[in-house]
């Protein structure tokens, strides 16, 4: 059971109960000396200790609420961005190279699919227990709440699964050509993706009930750029959307609050996310053409107004703008959010080299807002 203030608060906010205060959601830094300053912590203490240095953060900031458990990634950073004995994986030029199939080709990409990743999804099916998953997901979940203590509240990310574009496995070029070549293999690819997450979802839905967490979660998938949708939203209701939406299904059907992180331009994909059950959305790249007043108009399937974690822009406001400018995107947030289900954070990570009196002033407004309300 919740008995903080601040969880209970967030907790409120989530069912759409009546509130005074508006939450803080995940506020995530990744400039080391920025989290130890917000932390109330020495020099250096964060690479000492990065999970108490991180918690020490989130709680000076007033957060509320913790969806991703992040207190490890900025560790990858320096005050300059990535340094050269981090992880550089994900920027490597070199080739990529799957269970010895180098993945130069469209066609190369649907061989290693038909020869390798379809028999292992089927094989997941085929072995998944569903006891086994609701154990392990209480124990992570319940773990990560300890961690975090009595004063936020944790709720979901990455533990509900659905059908994924695989750029990021098989590379941008020889996937998306594949997709545009081999429609009819890029549908069962998301085929067997929803019926291995059904059983997964069904089990984690369970977990949630029996331990009587949070019926909340984030879903993280980017399928935007500044332009607009990665592919084509007809290709998208064609090959991928039936798929989606029965993935979720479970989680629908108990009543799950279910959050899309908005990274570029997804307005077009909207109203196809919310009527397969997303009643929520987080980040919002504002300057991309995410209208944040017309979301924050909708409703979601049920009828009910949408859960939206606000974001002051990482993009544009904190590294690039004044403190008055920070300041009147928090107003315009508050303003124009939702009746009920408002939360306030950043948008999405924040960067080395923002301007520290930026963060301030952003996490000042935040905590006003958490006291006092709109009144």
């Amino acid at each position: 059971m919740i008995t903080n203030q601040r969880a209970e608060l967030a907790l409120a906010t989530l069912q759409h109960q009546p509130v005074k205060g508006i939450p803080i959601g995940l506020i995530h830094v990744m400039e080391h000396a920025v989290i130890e300053h917000l932390a109330g912590a020495r020099p250096g203490s964060y690479r000492l200790d990065p999970y108490k240095t991180y918690i020490d953060m989130l709680e000076r900031v007033g957060v509320c609420m913790v969806d991703q458990m992040l207190m490890e990634n900025p560790l990858s950073m320096g005050d300059h961005g990535y340094e050269a004995d981090s992880d550089t994986s994900l920027a490597s030029s070199g080739p990529i190279v799957r269970d010895g199939i180098v993945i130069d080709s469209p066609e190369a990409c649907v061989d290693h699919m038909e020869r390798f990743l379809f028999p292992q999804i089927q094989a997941d099916i085929r072995n998944f227990r569903h006891e086994a998953h609701v154990q392990t997901v209480i124990n992570a979940e319940s773990r990560d709440q300890q961690l975090l203590g009595p004063n936020i509240l944790k709720t979901g990310h990455g533990v509900l699964t659905f059908p994924c574009l695989l750029y990021t496995h098989y590379g941008y070029e020889s996937f998306f050509m594949a997709y545009a070549l081999y429609p009819e293999v890029m549908e069962h690819l998301f085929s067997l993706q929803a019926d291995l997450a059904v059983l997964r979802n069904k089990a984690v839905v369970a977990a949630y009930q029996k331990a009587g967490r949070p019926l909340y979660h984030r879903l993280d998938h980017d399928m935007a750029d500044s332009r607009g949708l990665l592919v084509s939203l007809a290709s998208l209701e064609k090959l991928w959307l039936q798929h989606f939406c029965r993935s979720i299904a479970p989680a629908v059907a108990a009543g799950f609050k279910l959050l899309w992180h908005c990274d570029g331009n997804l307005m077009a994909m909207i109203p196809a996310l919310l009527a397969c059950g997303v009643n929520g959305f987080q980040g919002f790249q504002y300057e991309d053409g995410m209208d944040y007043v017309k979301i924050c108009r909708m409703k979601a399937k049920s009828g009910d107004p949408l859960v939206i974690q606000a974001g002051v822009s990482v993009t544009r406001e904190l590294p690039l703008g004044t403190p008055a400018d920070v300041k009147r995107q928090i107003d315009f947030l508050v303003a124009n959010g939702p009746p009920t289900g408002l939360f306030l954070s950043f948008s999405s990570s924040c960067a080395p080299g923002t301007p520290l009196i930026n963060i301030e002033t952003a996490v000042a407004g935040m905590q006003y807002y958490q006291q006092y309300g709109r009144s």
